[in-house]
């Protein structure tokens, strides 16, 4: 068994994304591309965007802290903490309204 901390890997993620030029910062904390499974947990800072790609299998965005706008063509769907959206399976951005972090979960078939 694994434990680690959600948290503590959102808050220091957050820290590269603030300092970094994109604006942005991920690490992968389960799977990979040797899993069907992999979950991540990204970072944010406000005004940064995902711009728009492929969906590569199932997945979902649990919203850790912040607020973000997950859309895909002219539908949006805004998320706050606590919130668990389905990523469609089409093409879609992801964009923080604030500094945010999110757990996004794929699973590829």
């Amino acid at each position: 068994m694994e434990k680690s901390s959600l948290t503590a890997l959102a808050r220091e993620l957050m820290g590269t994304a603030k300092s970094g030029t994109s604006g942005r910062s991920a690490r992968t904390v389960y799977g990979g591309h040797e899993r069907v499974l992999r979950q991540t947990v990204v970072a944010l800072k406000a005004g940064s965007r995902l711009e728009e790609h492929d969906n590569p299998g199932e997945a979902t965005v649990q919203i850790l802290s912040g607020r973000i706008v997950l859309g895909s063509g002219e539908v949006k769907w805004e998320g706050a903490p606590g919130d668990h959206l389905v990523v469609p399976v089409a093409r879609h951005y992801v964009e923080a309204l604030e500094d945010s972090t999110f757990l996004l979960t794929v699973a590829k078939p």
